[in-house]
């Protein structure tokens, strides 16, 4: 492989969970190589975090948030540069995935917040954002969308599932033969939203104890999950839909769950998330050996239990495999992010429903 095909590339992620930005530096050629070099992570405030959970669903991100949201994003690159030891000089792009407010491909719709000719101007460094919209446009899902990065990672000759419990939840199912570099990828692949990653789970903390999130699952390890109102939950379409498919945070609430203590809330949310894992198993075209679990759901003890009750295959953290799990949608975008760059698709008929492998993302300028 010539070395000029290998790039440094940042990426920058929000993601539905809104508990902050991730800024991720790689070398990679876009294809069949990476290798992860620095991570940061910056927690949104309190304030910042209700203005975002304010702006979600807007027809257009509010230009003052916006603006905020992407200086925050800029200053936590410098200093993953800054620690990295490396100059915005020798940074091919930044992969800028915004922050999502609107999801709902059905009808042609997602946006991401985040402006990123301005991030391009205060770095001096090419920017790729807009990465979903190609994709929607194309009459895909525009999610999920960090599959081909899952197979970069995969191990080799086992058939594996990525879960990612973040504020949604998602697989990639990989099957044991897949090459990251073929052109038939996407015949190895599928993917696609399973339901709620962890989104409720911090809603209701949020709304009955102040807090952002239930800290390794030990509310929801208190209480019992309600049968009855599990069922309730249960009891929605997209779960028998077939796949690919994807979400918006907001398509389920914590409502169903209002009679019950903060105790046996947090127990029956925790178990909707497991119980919507499930279900997404008749979808696979085979068993996986593993589920590598990422996202913040992966801390929750009692969570991964559930998994384990309801999912055959080992049910492990991808830290399992020499991958950080807080960094990997970080790096995913980064990878993309040259991808873009080089012309090649993002996403395809088995990850996101779309016709034919499609490229996509929107290059800025640095200057």
């Amino acid at each position: 492989m010539p070395l000029a095909d290998i790039r440094l590339a940042v990426g920058l992620m929000s993601g539905t969970s809104m508990d902050g930005i991730d800024a991720a530096l790689v070398r990679t050629d876009g294809r069949s190589f990476v290798e992860p070099l620095a991570f940061v992570s910056q927690s949104y405030d309190d304030d910042f975090r209700a203005r975002l959970r304010a702006a979600l669903g807007a027809a257009a991100a509010p230009a003052d948030l916006e603006r905020d949201f992407t200086e925050r994003c800029s200053d936590l690159v410098r200093l993953l540069l800054s620690e990295a030891g490396v100059s915005a000089g020798g940074v091919t792009v930044v992969g800028f995935h915004g922050h999502t407010l609107d999801h709902d491909p059905a009808n042609g719709r997602t946006l991401q917040m985040g402006d990123g000719g301005a991030l391009a101007e205060r770095l001096s460094i090419d920017v790729v954002g807009d990465f979903r919209s190609a994709d929607v446009a194309a009459g895909g899902q525009g999610a999920p969308f960090a599959p081909l990065y899952h197979a970069l990672l995969a191990p080799a000759a086992r058939t594996v599932c990525f879960l990612n419990l973040g504020g949604v939840g998602n697989l990639t199912w990989i099957a044991a033969d897949v090459n990251p570099a073929a052109d038939d990828v996407f015949r190895c692949l599928l993917a696609f939203d399973t339901g709620p990653g962890c989104a409720l789970i911090d809603d209701w903390m949020a709304n009955r104890l102040g807090n952002s999130f239930d800290a390794g699952g030990a509310l929801a390890a208190s209480g019992t999950a309600d049968d009855r109102v599990l069922s309730i939950l249960m009891d929605n379409p997209y779960f028998v839909a077939p796949a690919p498919k994807s979400l918006d945070r907001n398509a389920f609430d914590v409502s169903a769950a209002s009679g019950l203590s903060d105790a046996d809330g947090a127990a029956t949310l925790t178990a909707f998330t497991a119980e919507a894992c499930a279900r997404a198993v008749p979808f696979l075209p085979a068993a996986p050996e593993q589920w590598l679990v990422t996202g913040g759901g992966r801390k929750n003890t009692t969570l991964m239990a559930m998994l384990a009750e309801r999912l055959s295959g080992d049910i492990l953290p991808v830290e399992a495999i020499g991958v950080d799990g807080d960094a990997l949608e970080a790096q995913a975008f980064a990878y993309l992010a040259v991808r873009s760059l080089d012309g090649l698709p993002l996403s395809g008929p088995s990850t996101t429903g779309v016709p034919v492998p499609c490229a996509g993302g929107r290059l800025f300028a640095g200057g």
